[in-house]
C-alpha cells in the first residue's frame, strides 16, 4: 500500500486498516515511534483488543542499527586474525535477523494470548537488548564477569576444534570437531586416531573434552592441515563424506548460485519468480516446512501501491469512486506512480 500520513485523511485510513474487525485484524507490527495518532493508546481506543509490537533501537526509543549496536557487544574485537588490533565489522547484519524472528514470535505469542483471553497488548522490542540477550545466553556476559576475557582467535572454532584448511588444488575448507562423534569421524577420516591419542597423552589432555581439543587446537590443525594439503578436494570430500566429517568447501556467492544445488530450483525452498523492474531471479520462500500443508511457492514482491485500492475495498469497505476521489487528491497512491510525501 502507498498511503500520505502526513495527511489527515492518510493517516484516518491507516488506522482503520490497523484497527479492522474480525479475529485476523487488529494486529500492528512497526518501527514507527508509538505515539500520536499511532500510539497504543490511540489505537485502542478504536480496538480494544489492538495489538501493538513496536520494535526501537534502544529500550529508551532512542535511535540504533545494526551497526551501531554491533560495536557495543564487543564483538568487532573479537572478530578477524589474532594478530590483529583493528575492529572487524561483519557484514551480516545479525542483530536485525533475530529482531525480526523475535518481532514475528512476539506478534503471534500475543495473539495467541488474545485468542485465549480476549485482552490486546503493546509489545515493545529493542534492538539493543536482542543484541544483549544474546551476548548473556551465548555466556559472553558471564566470562566478562568472571574475568575470563576471550581473546581474538581467528578462524578456530572457539571452544573445541574447527578451522579452515587449504586442499592440494587451492580450495579452502571448513573442518568442525565440535561433538564427540564429529571428532570421532574427523580422526577416522584422516587416519590419526593413534597419532591424536599420542598428542592428547604428550600434552596431558583429553580429547574427548571440546575445552582440551581448544587448548591443542594449533597442535591438532598442524596435523589435520598436512592431511589435508596432500590432497584435491574431491578427495578430501569422498573421505570426509565416508566416515560423516562436518565439513564444507568455502564457496563464492557467485558459486553458490550458479552450481550449488541447495540453492537452486530443485530445493523446495526457491521458486524462478518474474520480478518486475529485475528479471527472473530464484526467489526463496519461507524456510520451515510443515507437514500439514505444502510449501507455497515465492511470489514476486509486490511494487509499491499495487494493493492499495484491493486493501482499501476489503478491510476499510472503500467504493471504487471514494478511492478514485482519495486518489485524485493524493491520499493514495497506485501501483507505478510515485508514493505521495
Amino acid at each position: 500500500m502507498a498511503l500520505d500520513l502526513a495527511a489527515a485523511e492518510g493517516r484516518e485510513l491507516a488506522m482503520a486498516i490497523i484497527c479492522a474487525g474480525g479475529d485476523d485484524g487488529g494486529m500492528l507490527l512497526t518501527n514507527f515511534p508509538p505515539r500520536g495518532w499511532l500510539s497504543y493508546d490511540a489505537l485502542c481506543a478504536r480496538r480494544g483488543d489492538i495489538i501493538q509490537l513496536t520494535i526501537q533501537g534502544d529500550r529508551h526509543g532512542g535511535s540504533a542499527v545494526d551497526y551501531t549496536v554491533n560495536p557495543k557487544m564487543g564483538l568487532p574485537l573479537l572478530t578477524g586474525p589474532a594478530d590483529n588490533s583493528a575492529v572487524v565489522n561483519h557484514v551480516l547484519p545479525a542483530w536485525d535477523i533475530a529482531t525480526g524472528h523475535l518481532a514475528a514470535a512476539g506478534l503471534l505469542a500475543a495473539e495467541r494470548h488474545r485468542r485465549r483471553t480476549g485482552t490486546g497488548q503493546q509489545v515493545k522490542l529493542a534492538l539493543e537488548d536482542v543484541a544483549l540477550a544474546c551476548m548473556g545466553h551465548l555466556g559472553f556476559i558471564a566470562e566478562a564477569q568472571l574475568g575470563q576475557r576471550r581473546e581474538r582467535v581467528g578462524n578456530y572454532l572457539y571452544g573445541a576444534f574447527g578451522r579452515d584448511f587449504l586442499c592440494a588444488d587451492g580450495v579452502r575448507v571448513m573442518v568442525v570437531g565440535l561433538t564427540p562423534k564429529q571428532w570421532r569421524a574427523l580422526c577416522e577420516a584422516t587416519d590419526q586416531n593413534e597419532d591424536m591419542a599420542r598428542l592428547a597423552s604428550r600434552l596431558g589432555l583429553d580429547f574427548r573434552k571440546e575445552g582440551d581439543r581448544f587448548r591443542a587446537r594449533e597442535e591438532i590443525a598442524e596435523s589435520v592441515a598436512g592431511w589435508i594439503a596432500s590432497r584435491t578436494l574431491a578427495e578430501v570430500a569422498a573421505a570426509f563424506d565416508a566416515q560423516g566429517v562436518c565439513w564444507s568447501p568455502y564457496q563464492s556467492v557467485q558459486q553458490l548460485v550458479e552450481s550449488d544445488a541447495a540453492c537452486s530450483a530443485a530445493n523446495p525452498l526457491f521458486t524462478l519468480t518474474d520480478q518486475p523492474g529485475v528479471g527472473r531471479i530464484l526467489a526463496p520462500g519461507l524456510a520451515l516446512d510443515f507437514s500439514a500443508f505444502a510449501r507455497a511457492p515465492a511470489q514476486p514482491a509486490p511494487l509499491l501501491g499495487e494493493h492499495t485500492e484491493q486493501v482499501l475495498r476489503e478491510l476499510v469497505g472503500i467504493s471504487g469512486s471514494e478511492y478514485g476521489k482519495l486518489q485524485d487528491r493524493g491520499v493514495v497512491a497506485a501501483q507505478g506512480k510515485p508514493q505521495v510525501t
